[in-house]
């Protein structure tokens, strides 16, 4: 909105051609975000359901979270919203995407609320529907007619290649919808310490922004590593930020021992968005790089799960002193049990691996290509 009243303002007053300076709306939204955030999420948690605990590793610690305000992320992706509307330029299809994604946060706080949580098969198959909804919108915004192609393709670049592929929607969607149903999961399973599951994605999406707005959204920093140059980059920088300063707003409360809790609402809309902003970059595999803690720490589980469930259908019995039995997931979960981890330690220590391993990822998959 800004941006576009830049246009009519500035012929009136000069200062108003800043509102169409992407770093303005990327600090200013970001700040705006936070500081609502901040000043509104006390005043408005006691609306909330309370969470009803759950054994984690054990009957204390499991039920540590019983009675506090939960799906807060209902609120904070709410205060979020009017943000996002005001400081980004988002286009008719990066709208929808971001309605996809406010739909998943709308199923997670439903969730919620239930006296009886909705099982997995149910959750899935909503999370499938958005997932699928969410890559379609985000092919039809970045694909193009190509001549000497038949239908609409959408540009991608990969690791280790200096090549771009256009792909055809019956290829991308499926993959991109993949990567937005088990990013979504994998967050939500990390959401078991207090501050664990939005200080990692708050991370990832600190530094999806600052690889959209300084790599792949800059014609030069984007030709040097030989990657396709995306003119719409910055606009998701500036999303991905607002959110960001939202949910630190949130992680002010939310630090050991929390008084707040997101809730399915707030993780499941986090990982999507995460999963989100890295397909805008043009490669599905920064992902990878992005969110690997996340990912290893809640999607171990579900990948544990489908190989012993596979093993089981081919007549394969796993023995319990296998080592993939041997490791209890979420991870955090293992290092709490097994490596006598306070929740304190496991939030330091992800955050410290997240932080080490995010950049040489990164470099691996832009310079080695």
């Amino acid at each position: 909105m800004l941006y576009l009243l830049s246009k009519f303002l500035t012929p009136y007053w000069g200062p108003f051609r800043l509102f169409s300076s992407h770093a303005l709306l990327l600090a200013g939204g970001t700040a705006t975000a936070a500081l609502l955030t901040l000043l509104l999420l006390p005043r408005l948690w006691n609306r909330l359901p309370r969470d009803r605990g759950k054994v984690i590793c054990s009957d204390l610690d499991g039920m540590k979270s019983a009675g506090k305000p939960t799906g807060a992320g209902l609120f904070i992706t709410l205060i979020a919203l009017p943000v996002i509307v005001v400081f980004v330029p988002l286009a008719f299809w990066d709208f929808m995407t971001v309605l996809a994604v406010y739909a998943a946060m709308l199923f997670g706080y439903l969730d919620d609320r239930a006296l009886v949580p909705w099982g997995e098969l149910k959750k899935g198959l909503l999370d499938l529907v958005v997932s699928v909804a969410a890559a379609y919108f985000i092919f039809r915004g970045h694909a193009d007619a190509i001549p000497g192609l038949e239908g609409l393709r959408i540009l991608v670049w990969l690791p280790f290649t200096s090549d771009v592929f256009f792909v055809s929607a019956w290829v991308y969607i499926p993959v991109a919808a993949f990567i937005l149903w088990f990013t979504m999961n994998a967050t939500n399973c990390s959401d078991g310490v207090d501050g664990l599951a939005g200080s990692l994605t708050v991370v990832a999406l600190v530094m999806l922004a600052v690889l959209l707005y300084v790599v792949v959204g800059y014609r030069p920093v984007a030709h040097y590593f030989l990657i396709p140059c995306y003119a719409e980059a910055a606009r998701w920088a500036i999303a991905a930020m607002i959110v960001s300063g939202a949910f630190a707003g949130y992680l002010w409360y939310n630090a050991e021992p929390s008084k707040i809790l997101m809730g399915d609402a707030g993780s499941r809309f986090l990982g999507m968005l995460v999963a989100v902003v890295s397909l805008m970059t043009g490669n599905p595999a920064i992902i990878l790089a992005i969110a690997p803690i996340a990912l290893v720490n809640g999607g171990g589980g579900l990948a544990k799960l489908v190989l012993l469930r596979f093993a089981k259908k081919l007549g394969f019995e796993i023995g319990e002193d296998a080592a993939i039995r041997r490791i209890r997931f979420p991870l955090h979960d293992h290092c709490k049990k097994k490596l006598g981890w306070t929740n304190a330690q496991v939030l330091m220590r992800f955050i410290l691996l997240q932080l080490a391993v995010m950049p040489i990822l990164l470099i691996l998959i832009l310079k080695i290509r």
